[in-house]
C-alpha cells in the first residue's frame, strides 16, 4: 500500500567561471564541484541503474552551468586540475610515514585514500563518460532515472529585472539551451534564488495604469509547467531566515519581514498559481532541514570530513569536523570508514522519517501526500563530502525496504497528481528573511540601475534589427551583446558582494561584463565594429552559442508572446 510520494530535487548552479580566474575564485570552483559532486552523482545514478534501481532524482542544471560542463576548454582544464591533485597527494604518499609527524601512518592511509579517489574520478570522467558529463546526464534522463529541469539562463534575479523582455530572455534562452543540450524541453524550472513576485499595477511613461504579469506568466509562455519554493511561502509563519539569529553578517544586518499568518495550506501537495497554469511545490520543512542544516542536520556530525581545513602544501582534507566548537588546529584526523558507518545510520533515519511523515499525513487526512525536498546539488560531495553516498543509500533503501514510499520525479508527480487548488504566494526568496534583501541592499544598490540601463539599451538595439542582418560581423556583435547582458544579470554577483564571500571578485566580474556590453553596444551604434576586439570577447564569453538577440525585442503592452503575431517567430 502506497503511503505517499517522495520527490528529491537537486538544483545545480555555479556562475560563469570560464577564463575568469582560477583560485580562490574562478575555474577551480567549477573543477572542485565536478570532481566532488557532478561526477560522483553520475556514478551513483549509474551504479543504482546497474542494480536495477532507477534513481528518480529531479536534477536541475542551470543553463550557464550546463554550457560550462559542455565546454572543451573547461573539460581539458578539469583533467589538468585532477592531474595536479594526483601529483600533490603523491608527494604526501612519499612523505609519510614520517616519525617526526604525529599519526603519520594514518596520514599515509588518507593520502592513499585520496590518491585512489582522484584516480577513480579521472577514470570515470575520461573513460566511463568520455569527458561528456552532459551527454551522460542526458543518457540517464532518457533511461528514466532522472528528470532534468531548467532555470534562467544565467540565474538572473527575476523579480528585480526591469522589463518583461529581459525576464523572458532569461527563461527562453535557458529553456532553449536545456533542450539543445539534453534533447528535450524541460517541463520544470528552478526560479533563481527561489525568487518570486506577483503581478502588479504600475503607471507607464504615458501616465496610464498598466499591469505587469506575475513571473508564472513568463514561465508558461516558455512551456514551463512547474517550479519549487520554500515551505514558509506555502504555509505562512516564519521564514527560514527568521528562525535564525538575526544579526550582522559581513556589513549587512538582515531585517526580516513581519511574520505571516498561517495560510491553512501545507506542502503535502502541489498547487496551481492564479495567473497561469503553472504549478508550485513547496519544500517540506522538516525533511529539508534535516539535511541542509549544518548545525542540526546530518552534515554537521563530527565524523564527517572538515571542509574548511586543508593540508597547507597538498591541499588535501585530512581532518574531520570533530565538533562544531573545535578550533581548526585541534581537529581530529578523518576516518572514511567511521564516516561511512555514520552515513548508514543517517540514511536509515532519513528513510524512516520520510515514511512516517507520509504515513502520518495519510492517516490524519485520509489521502496520500507529497514530501518534496530540494537542495543545492553542491551540498552533496563538495560541502558535505559524504553526501552523494547518503543520496545513493537513501534511494537504495527506499527501493529495497520501503516500497510504500513512491519515489517520483517532479514531472511524474505533476502528471500523476495534478493540483486541485490554486494558491497565491507572496513576494519571496530563499534568502535570509525570506525576501530580496540579500540581493538588494546598501552594498548592491549601485548595481541595479546599471542592470536596468543595460536591459533597456539591449532591447532598444534589438528593436532596430527585427530581421537578422546580412552583415555577419554585425550579427555576431548583436548576439555577443545579448550574451554579455545575460552574464551581467547573474544573481551570483550581488549575492557574493552581500555575503562578502568574494566581494572584490564579484564586483570585478560584474563590471567586466558591463564594460564588454557597453563596448559592443557602442560599436554597434556607431557602425564601427572592431572584429579583433569582438573576437577577443567571444573567446572568453562563448556560452549560448545559438542565442538569438531578437529575444530581447520589446514585448508590447498586454501582449502574450505566444499569441502575438509580430513576435511569434521568436517563441516558436
Amino acid at each position: 500500500m502506497v503511503a505517499g510520494q517522495f520527490v528529491f530535487m537537486l538544483h545545480s548552479h555555479l556562475p560563469y567561471y570560464r577564463k575568469a580566474g582560477m583560485w580562490p575564485f574562478g575555474e577551480e570552483n567549477l573543477y572542485e564541484c565536478m570532481a566532488e559532486t557532478y561526477i560522483p552523482l553520475l556514478n551513483a545514478v549509474s551504479e543504482l541503474y546497474e542494480e536495477g534501481i532507477k534513481a528518480k532524482l529531479t536534477v536541475g542544471i542551470t543553463p550557464v552551468l550546463a554550457e560550462q560542463l559542455n565546454d572543451e576548454y573547461l573539460k581539458e582544464g578539469f583533467i589538468k586540475y585532477v592531474d595536479s591533485r594526483i601529483e600533490q597527494v603523491s608527494q604526501d604518499l612519499e612523505k609519510y610515514p614520517d616519525p617526526k609527524v604525529a599519526h603519520s601512518q594514518h596520514l599515509k592511509y588518507l593520502a592513499k585514500y585520496y590518491f585512489d579517489w582522484f584516480n577513480h574520478i579521472k577514470d570515470s570522467f575520461v573513460n566511463k563518460y568520455n569527458k561528456d558529463l552532459i551527454g551522460n546526464f542526458k543518457k540517464y534522463q532518457d533511461l528514466g532515472c532522472i528528470e532534468i529541469t531548467t532555470s534562467g539562463a544565467t540565474h538572473g534575479f527575476s523579480p528585480l529585472l526591469a522589463t518583461d523582455a529581459n525576464l523572458n530572455a532569461q527563461f527562453k534562452t535557458g529553456s532553449d539551451t536545456t533542450k539543445r543540450l539534453f534533447g528535450k524541453k524541460a517541463r520544470g524550472a528552478w526560479l533563481p534564488e527561489c525568487a518570486y513576485r506577483q503581478g502588479y499595477e504600475y503607471v507607464g511613461a504615458d501616465g496610464q495604469k498598466k499591469w505587469r504579469p506575475a513571473i508564472e506568466v513568463t514561465l508558461q509562455n516558455n512551456d514551463i509547467e512547474y517550479f519549487f519554493t520554500e515551505s514558509h511561502v506555502i504555509e505562512g509563519g516564519n521564514s527560514i531566515g527568521n528562525r535564525r539569529v538575526i544579526g550582522v553578517y559581513g556589513n549587512i544586518e538582515y531585517i526580516p519581514l513581519p511574520e505571516r499568518a498561517a495560510t491553512g495550506y501545507d506542502t503535502y501537495s502541489a498547487y496551481w498559481l492564479p495567473d497561469a497554469q503553472v504549478a508550485v511545490m513547496g519544500r517540506n520543512d522538516r525533511a529539508g532541514y534535516q539535511v541542509w542544516s549544518a548545525a542540526d542536520g546530518y552534515p554537521g556530525d563530527g565524523c564527517f570530513r572538515e571542509f574548511h581545513k586543508k593540508d597547507d602544501k597538498s591541499g588535501m582534507h585530512y581532518w574531520r569536523i570533530t565538533s562544531p566548537s573545535t578550533d581548526l588546529g585541534d581537529k581530529m584526523l578523518y576516518d572514511p570508514v567511521l564516516a561511512l558507518n555514520k552515513i548508514n545510520e543517517n540514511s536509515d533515519h532519513y528513510t524512516t522519517m520520510i515514511y512516517h511523515l507520509l504515513n502520518d499525513y495519510k492517516i490524519a487526512k485520509g489521502k496520500e501526500g507529497l514530501v518534496m525536498v530540494s537542495f543545492d546539488t553542491e551540498l552533496f560531495g563538495h560541502w558535505w563530502f559524504e553526501g552523494i553516498e547518503f543520496i545513493k543509500q537513501v534511494i537504495r533503501k527506499f527501493n529495497n525496504y520501503l516500497p510504500e514510499v513512491e519515489r517520483m520525479t517532479a514531472g511524474e508527480y505533476i502528471t500523476a497528481h495534478p493540483p486541485t487548488e490554486a494558491i497565491q504566494i507572496p513576494e519571496s526568496s530563499w534568502g535570509q528573511g525570506g525576501h530580496f534583501y540579500v540581493w538588494q541592499n546598501h552594498l548592491t544598490e549601485w548595481m541595479w540601475p546599471v542592470i536596468h540601463a543595460c536591459e533597456k539599451r539591449m532591447s532598444h538595439i534589438a528593436d532596430k534589427y527585427p530581421e537578422i542582418p546580412q552583415d555577419k560581423l554585425l550579427h555576431r556583435a548583436l548576439n555577443q551583446l545579448a550574451r554579455e547582458n545575460l552574464l551581467l544579470q547573474s544573481s551570483d554577483w550581488p549575492f557574493l558582494i552581500t555575503t562578502w564571500q568574494a566581494k572584490d571578485y564579484a564586483t570585478d566580474r560584474f563590471r567586466e561584463h558591463v564594460e564588454r556590453f557597453e563596448k559592443i553596444a557602442d560599436m554597434i551604434e556607431s557602425g564601427n565594429i572592431n572584429d579583433s576586439e569582438l573576437q577577443q570577447i567571444e573567446s572568453v564569453d562563448n556560452c549560448f552559442s545559438v542565442i538569438d538577440y531578437r529575444v530581447y525585442a520589446t514585448i508590447e503592452e498586454g501582449c502574450i508572446p505566444q499569441q502575438c503575431a509580430k513576435l511569434a517567430p521568436l517563441y516558436s
